[in-house]
């Protein structure tokens, strides 16, 4: 029951714990698809972010992640993106007081070390520290979630062929940024009462990019000891490695 409690108060707690002093991630929330505002294109998809919501209170959250019936998995992972997008985001924010770049010279993960490189900017790759890192991460996927030839907000409008691709690339991205919470700041958030909220968070997270295997289990390798403990040992995440 407290899981579940804690998956209900995960994003409020967030929001009103995330430091003033967080730096660029205010510009990395995703106002811009906020669903209930939108018009009759859109309403499918908040409807799919409230059922999502809705599930996940009822204690099953392994349910909670599955595709709903005569529902299209683009548009189910589109908004499910949008979420998590904003969740990590916000998650972050809570670390950046004690993430700088002077604790944290270099993205890492234990022994796991993440350079950037996106194609315009860092056409190699490049080490940059853990702040900088995540301020690229985060402008990198707000610009594709911005990209209606990437995230079409209208109805019947077809996903591109590769936007599977581009939600595995996004997800892998993103799980970078728990890996680092975790193996760098974990006391950090221990003491700030956020561990549980953290834990919540990623279960969530986690069972999802399960359920539609986007992540491969080589990346997911820094956490797998957390990750089995979390879920268990019949997870699946990790079957594609010998």
């Amino acid at each position: 029951m407290l899981d579940v409690y804690m998956t209900h108060v995960c994003v409020l707690y967030l929001h009103t714990h995330t430091h003033t002093n967080s730096g660029n991630r205010s510009k990395t929330l995703r106002a811009a698809k906020d669903f209930p505002n939108k018009k009759n294109a859109e309403l499918s998809q908040y409807a799919m972010s409230q059922y999502a919501k809705a599930t996940l209170g009822s204690g099953n959250m392994r349910n909670a992640v599955q595709l709903p019936p005569t529902e299209d998995l683009n548009e189910w992972l589109a908004v499910n993106t949008v979420d998590f997008f904003n969740e990590i985001s916000l998650l972050y924010g809570t670390a950046t007081e004690f993430c700088t770049r002077t604790s944290c010279p270099s993205m890492n993960a234990g022994d796991y070390k993440y350079l950037w490189m996106d194609g315009v900017k860092y056409k190699k790759p490049t080490e940059v520290s853990a702040p900088e890192y995540v301020d690229l991460l985060m402008e990198w996927i707000e610009a594709q979630l911005n990209d209606e030839q990437i995230f079409p907000l209208q109805v019947g409008t077809p996903f591109s062929k590769d936007f599977i691709l581009r939600i595995r690339k996004i997800f892998q991205r993103l799980f970078r940024i728990y890996a680092h919470i975790y193996l760098a700041h974990f006391p950090q958030m221990v003491q700030l009462g956020a561990e549980a909220h953290l834990n919540t968070c990623f279960k969530h997270f986690i069972y999802f990019v399960e359920e539609f295997h986007l992540i491969d289990a080589v990346e997911l390798e820094p956490l797998r000891v957390h990750i089995v403990s979390l879920m268990g040992k019949n997870t699946t995440l990790f079957d594609d490695k010998e």
